[in-house]
């Protein structure tokens, strides 16, 4: 086993890869054979979630990696990172000095992969289909900027806004924007079960067992025409219970790659060299783990018992007992990488202290031990989730200060409920739509957001973000940034943990695994080919 490390130095706050491939790139698959890859993320459909794969719902990164290789975008979020590109846009730019005008031309000639024509008309369609649905996944209020959608002719979209927004580019290489037929998809209702049609890079076809989705195979669409080279004809994607059973697939063979989510333990196996031919690629990732509140709830209504909990947790014993050197501490929302990044909640509560939480109990006329009980999925951010959370648990009981018992969900169960607002505290994982601070703090605080929080502060609704969003140069915008982080910090509507790294493994006849995945988690099946094993 080779261990290869990609090294992604920040450049304004984004990354930009100076390793080419795993296994050399660009030179394409060599066979017929479909690449076979693993992944842990379970694809299920319920009463409260019958259509997971529209993009109008969509909003977890398992769902989002199979839109982005099947449903095409405007823009693009290039390998490469940086600024996004043009996919199914010719060209695309703000018209104005404001960013409240943003246009677009199609390329000449795009079509859908079942040979109809994609049409301005089907661009505005598409993103007023998903803010008219505006579903509870909270996907949609990545269009909220949007004020009205004008078409000239077939081949140009023009976005009015309603505010300046610099980050809109960005929104539009995202899913939700994602340009459907409205043959295939009825306006003002979600497509339910697993079927995706698009322009993308592939066409998909699901194999489906009652409720789940078992694989999923991308075959290559020959009338794709965009930002991105396709490296291969075919690729399976295979979902598995576990990570020890995507591991003894590719040891024997079964599957070429595997992806999220390894556990911390089959990477330290891999990383010591104990897997014939088999290479392991480690990135830097922007994912980020946090507990969120329902601060409505009784028993975290009050401040000072989110703060008393953001005083005690020992964020760096956490990482070290669960994911050692795959994982870094967290004290703010947005990663340490990305710009405008500020350890507000170290600068606020420094190292662990039970003295100084219960300093924050006691004035605030808080009982103690504070009753709790931490909710977590079990099955959706790794195995290691379950021991995070014994972690959390003998920390805040081990302070004196809370009685927390801790209750595992599988993902199908638990995001349900947090939406429905059951849990008074949970755990939950991030995957930035794209790497930008705006997308670490939004979603989370602004109105319609993706925890349906009942938390609300006009100060960083109606002031900080439409500032931050004004700036073209995100430099710019780090003070407005800033001073959301310390609001963050202040009330504790959420307590970030920690941020990972990424990793990939593959087998050594796999070349383009160092793009695989880029900063954001996006899977990027295109890019894997076949070569000549080692």
């Amino acid at each position: 086993m080779n261990r290869k490390t990609l090294v992604l130095p920040a450049v304004a706050g984004l990354l930009t890869p100076v390793l080419a491939a795993c296994g050399g790139s660009g030179s394409g698959s060599k066979s017929g054979d479909a690449i076979v890859v693993g992944t842990t993320d379970r694809f299920t459909t319920t009463s409260d979630a019958p259509a997971p794969l529209d993009p109008a719902y969509a909003y977890d990164v398992g769902t989002w990696n199979i839109l982005r290789q099947t449903v095409q975008t405007l823009m693009a979020q290039p390998k490469g990172e940086g600024d996004p590109v043009p996919d199914a846009a010719e060209s695309c730019s703000f018209t104005d000095s404001g960013s409240e005008r943003y246009a677009c031309k199609l390329r000449d000639g795009l079509k859908f992969a079942g040979g109809d024509p994609v049409t301005a008309q089907d661009v505005k369609y598409s993103i007023e289909r998903a803010l008219r649905i505006k579903s509870s996944s909270g996907v949609s209020s990545l269009l909220n900027t949007i004020d009205t959608i004008e078409t000239q002719g077939d081949r140009e979209v023009i976005f009015h806004l309603k505010t300046a927004d610099a980050t809109f580019p960005y929104k539009l290489s995202t899913p939700v924007a994602g340009i459907i037929n409205p043959k295939d998809y009825q306006n003002g209702k979600l497509r339910d079960g697993f079927e995706v049609d698009g322009s993308g890079p592939y066409t998909f076809q699901a194999d489906v067992s009652g409720n789940t989705m078992s694989s999923a195979t991308f075959t290559k669409n020959p009338n794709y025409k965009g930002a991105v080279k396709v490296n291969n004809d075919k690729v399976v994607l295979r979902s598995f219970s576990d990570a020890d059973a995507m591991g003894a697939a590719i040891d024997k063979g079964d599957i070429d790659v595997m992806t999220r989510t390894m556990s911390p333990a089959q990477i330290q196996k891999l990383d010591a060299g104990s897997a014939n031919k088999v290479d392991l690629v480690d990135m830097p990732g922007l994912e980020i783990r946090y507990l969120a509140f329902d601060t409505n709830a009784s028993s975290v209504k009050s401040k000072a018992v989110r703060q008393a909990m953001a005083q005690i947790i020992d964020r760096a014993a956490l990482v070290s007992k669960v994911y050692g050197t795959q994982a870094e501490p967290l004290y703010s929302l947005v990663p340490a990488t990305v710009t405008g990044h500020s350890n507000s909640f170290f600068n606020k509560y420094g190292n662990p202290s039970v003295a100084k939480a219960k300093t924050l109990l006691t004035q605030a006329g808080i009982a103690t031990p504070v009753k709790l009980t931490l909710h977590y999925t079990t099955d959706h951010y790794g195995s290691a989730t379950q021991k995070e959370f014994e972690v959390l648990q003998q920390q805040l009981n081990g302070s004196g200060l809370f009685d927390v018992s801790l209750q595992g969900h599988t993902w199908d169960t638990f995001r349900p409920a947090e939406q429905k607002g059951q849990y008074d505290v949970y755990g939950m994982g991030w995957f930035p739509d794209f790497p930008d601070a705006d997308n670490f703090l939004a979603p989370f605080l602004d109105k319609d957001n993706f925890l349906g929080s009942p938390y609300s502060n006009g100060t960083i609704q109606r002031t900080l973000i439409p500032e931050s969003r004004r700036e073209a140069d995100r430099l710019n915008a780090a003070k407005s940034l800033t001073a959301i982080q310390d609001i963050v910090a202040e009330d504790v509507p959420v307590l970030p943990l920690w941020q990972g790294k990424q990793y990939v493994a593959a087998r050594d006849d796999i070349t383009g695994v160092a793009y695989a995945l880029n900063s954001s988690s996006t899977l990027q099946l295109w890019e894997l080919g076949r070569g000549v094993s080692g």
